[in-house]
């Protein structure tokens, strides 16, 4: 959206709210919600095909002969990936992880739930108010797929405690939730080579990367990995 002389107007705040892990803002730019955490721009509702191709990837990777696999989506965001789960008639229980109240309040009652309404109300989805490294290193239960964007990537990290998500502690942990032959999909704002190596000395088999054809830049990734069974 321009003035009439042709300037971009300034983004509309629509929210701000001083959260668990800093300043998250909601903002409305022409018809884009955008996503704001302590000063840094995370996403908006520009596209959302890198973040279906995480829960495709997932699906795709699983053995056809799970009945209802479970998923974790780790990050929920604009709410791409669980509105794109619950559009999904295979999966079964869908539970998504999300540390900020602000993010959760947006989808519920606020801006964002014109886009996941639906999902949330769908009986197979759970949402969980807590920070994905925690609650994958605490929980008692287990996935048949794991989704996580909860950050730029393994390479590029706004917040620095997201960094452990991606060492072989955090993988360790990550396949602990994971039940035999589960899926692993990380997505990345950029692929990293050096990530699918520490995919495999973890013990994921099937390492691959999927990109997202872009016209010009670098393409968003979504690693994959399976945990052996």
């Amino acid at each position: 959206m321009s003035t009439p002389y042709g300037i971009p107007e300034a983004p509309e705040v629509l929210d701000r709210r001083e959260g668990p892990y800093g300043e998250v803002v909601l903002r409305r730019h022409g018809d884009l919600l955008q996503i704001i955490a302590n000063g840094c721009f995370l996403m908006d509702t520009s596209d959302g095909r890198s973040e279906r191709l995480l829960v495709d990837a997932a699906l795709a990777a699983l053995d056809p002969e799970v009945a209802d696999p479970s998923v974790l989506i780790g990050g929920l965001g604009v709410g791409f990936s669980l509105t794109h789960a619950a559009g999904q008639e295979r999966w079964g229980r869908i539970t998504v992880v999300e540390r900020e109240p602000a993010v959760i309040g947006w989808h519920r009652s606020g801006p964002l739930a014109e886009l996941s309404g639906a999902a949330l109300a769908d009986p197979r989805t759970e949402i969980v108010e807590q920070d994905v490294i925690a609650y994958v290193n605490e929980t008692s239960d287990t996935f048949d797929a794991l989704c996580l964007d909860i950050d730029n990537g393994p390479d590029w990290t706004v917040d620095e405690g997201n960094e452990g998500l991606y060492s072989p502690d955090g993988l360790a942990a990550c396949a602990r939730v994971l039940k035999p032959r589960g899926v692993l999909a990380v997505w990345s704002a950029k692929p990293s080579p050096e990530f699918e190596g520490t995919l495999r000395n973890a013990g994921f088999r099937q390492v691959r990367t999927e990109e997202i054809p872009v016209a010009r830049g670098v393409p968003d990734v979504v690693h994959i990995g399976v945990r052996p069974g």
